[in-house]
C-alpha cells in the first residue's frame, strides 16, 4: 500500500493517466472521422468525461505540487465516477425493451459560460442516436467498453486515494 500511496507523487504515474485518456480521446475521434462513426449526446459526455480526466492529469504534470496533486484527484475521482454513470446510462438506453421510450437529449446540456458544442463543435456536437449500436468488439458495444474502462479509471482512483489516507493515518 505504501508503494500505492507513493504513485501520485511521481510523474510517470500522471503521465501515463494523461496518456491514457488522450489516447481514448484520439481513438474516440478516429471512430467519429476514420470510421464515420457518429456519437451521439452520451457519447459527448463520456468524451468530456475522458478530457477531464487528461486535463486534471495535466495538472501536477505541469507543476507538481501539493495543491495540483489534490486538484488534479478532484478532477480524476469526479471525471471517471460521471463518466460511468452516463456509460452505464448509456448501455441502459441502448439495451431497452421499449426503445421508443429510451432516448437521450439531442443537444449537449453544457453550462451557458461553458458552451463546448458550439465552441468545438468537432469534438462536441452530438449528431448520432444514443440507441444505435454501430460498433462492437468481442461482443461488446462501444458504451459498454466505456463500462469497463472508467470501472478501471475509479477503482484506480480509489485504491490510490485510500492508499494515500491510509499513509496520511500513519503519519
Amino acid at each position: 500500500m505504501n508503494t500505492l500511496a507513493h504513485l501520485a507523487d511521481k510523474k510517470s504515474a500522471w503521465l501515463l493517466l494523461f496518456a491514457s485518456a488522450l489516447a481514448l480521446i484520439l481513438t474516440a475521434l478516429y471512430f467519429q472521422y476514420g470510421m464515420g462513426l457518429e456519437p451521439c449526446i452520451k457519447c459527448i459526455y463520456q468524451r468530456t468525461a475522458t478530457f477531464g480526466i487528461c486535463l486534471s492529469a495535466l495538472l501536477p504534470l505541469l507543476y507538481q505540487h501539493g495543491l495540483t496533486r489534490t486538484l488534479a484527484f478532484i478532477g480524476w475521482g469526479i471525471s471517471a465516477i460521471w463518466g460511468l454513470l452516463i456509460a452505464i446510462e448509456h448501455v441502459e438506453i441502448q439495451t431497452a425493451a421499449n426503445p421508443f421510450f429510451a432516448s437521450c437529449e439531442f443537444v449537449p446540456n453544457f453550462p451557458e459560460f461553458l458552451a463546448l458544442h458550439e465552441w468545438l463543435p468537432g469534438l462536441f456536437a452530438a449528431t448520432g442516436d444514443c440507441g444505435n449500436i454501430d460498433w462492437a468488439f468481442l461482443g461488446l458495444s462501444m458504451p459498454m467498453w466505456m463500462i469497463v474502462i472508467f470501472s478501471l479509471y475509479s477503482l484506480t482512483f480509489v485504491v490510490v486515494l485510500f492508499s494515500r489516507l491510509l499513509k496520511l493515518k500513519r503519519v
